[in-house]
């Protein structure tokens, strides 16, 4: 195999992120977005590695469009997608089912099966799909990989991805936890080993991204026996816009007494509940804000947020038995003081607490935060979906010794 670059593409449904990494020392040679597709004026923001960041507002009609601009930004710098150095490009794809389990070559039939799975990611499933097409078009000839949120987690036991209804309803129409944020949880649980000294196989660690989305995970020896999310990215945490966990009577209640219909009440759950449906924000570091200057609804927003991330720990140190460290990760875990020393506060007979100076300081590195010589460590590890993506995917285009996968 001749290149040593990976493009990695995160399609959302308006927006497209992207880098592109040389994995021979995994520099990033450029990173992006293209932000508000199909809108009056779309944003593309292009920073190449050692260069000034570029930016332009303009129209970008469609996900084609965008990647065609990303494709000119590229070549701008001497990077296009037309190089040899280029060995793949990398797709996230949010929902791949039982079936897709690692980084999966990307022909016909994946595609349909991806289409497949579109009625429980509805809100994914479709824009990674049309990336995934336009970056065909682009370049047909290169290998195009999927790598797939829900792989992680398909390592779970039955005990825990199973839900308590029928079970041939449940296999009918493949209901089931499968967990999300997948390449976050693989690679944070794996640096949080790392930057203890230990090997992966022999630690134990309760992940939690949080970002506007939001996942718990407990990791056993490198493997996810259990995590909060499940059918869809709707279940678990409390998140910026999305209910979590809620009894599931809800639904007929406000289909019964509140004349909801089944697509309302998705936008409800999905787009005006978490943070914003409790006090209108959705950004932790407004809500901080609202909580200093006094702000009741704030308040009870971060607490009633505070109190199910607290749930999730306390359940799967349970499910773990024993833990080596709990992990921060994602936008509001890594940046968000309060919301880590709150979440481990009370827990220090579970072995956890925070230093509140380590605590206070801001960095881009991994790091503990925990006292010195406590039983459980806590670290915030900053998470690297793209890098993640991109070694899976490079290791596999070299395992078949053709730049084709022919």
């Amino acid at each position: 195999m001749t290149g040593s670059r990976v493009l990695v593409l995160n399609s959302g449904s308006s927006s497209v992120k992207y880098q592109l990494i040389d994995m021979r020392g995994g520099e990033r040679l450029a990173v992006g977005l293209v932000e508000r597709i199909g809108e009056e004026t779309s944003r593309l923001k292009h920073t190449p590695a050692g260069g000034d960041g570029r930016e332009w507002s303009g129209a970008v009609p469609d996900h084609e469009a965008a990647l065609k601009a990303v494709a000119a930004e590229l070549a701008k710098d001497g990077l296009g997608l037309d190089s040899p150095e280029l060995a793949a490009i990398g797709h996230r794809v949010v929902h791949g089912g039982l079936r897709f389990t690692e980084p999966t070559v990307i022909d016909e039939a994946v595609l349909a099966e991806i289409e497949r799975l579109v009625p429980v990611a509805p809100l994914h499933n479709p824009a990674n799909l049309t990336g995934i097409r336009t970056a065909q078009a682009l370049r047909p000839d290169l290998p195009q990989v999927a790598v797939f949120d829900t792989a992680f987690h398909t390592t779970m036991p039955e005990s825990a991805a199973r839900y308590a209804i029928d079970v041939e309803t449940a296999d009918a129409h493949r209901i089931r936890r499968y967990g999300f944020h997948g390449t976050s949880h693989a690679y944070v649980s794996r640096e949080t080993a790392r930057l203890l000294g230990r090997a992966p196989e022999g630690v134990n660690v309760i992940v939690l991204h949080l970002g506007n989305g939001a996942s718990a995970s407990a990791v056993r020896g490198g493997r996810c026996v259990d995590t909060s999310m499940g059918l869809t990215p709707l279940e678990g945490l409390v998140m910026g816009t999305r209910s979590g966990d809620m009894d599931p009577a809800v639904i007929f209640h406000l289909m019964r007494v509140g004349g909801m219909s089944a697509d309302e009440i998705d936008t409800l759950l999905n787009k005006r509940s978490g943070l914003i449906g409790l006090c209108g924000d959705n950004d932790m570091r407004e809500i901080r804000r609202r909580v200093d200057a006094g702000d009741e609804r704030a308040r009870l927003a971060f607490d009633i947020y505070i109190h199910r991330l607290k749930k999730y720990i306390g359940a799967y140190y349970a499910v773990l038995g024993r833990v080596d460290a709990v992990a921060f990760t994602a936008g509001v875990g890594e940046n968000s003081a309060p919301v880590r020393e709150a979440a481990v506060a009370g827990l220090e007979g579970l072995g956890l607490a925070v230093d509140g100076e380590l605590n206070a300081v801001r960095g881009d590195e991994a790091r503990l935060v925990s006292p010195e010589r406590a039983r459980v460590a806590v670290a915030v590890v900053p998470t690297d979906e793209e890098m993640e993506i991109a070694t899976q995917i490079y290791a596999l285009v070299n395992e078949s010794g053709n730049p084709n996968l022919t």
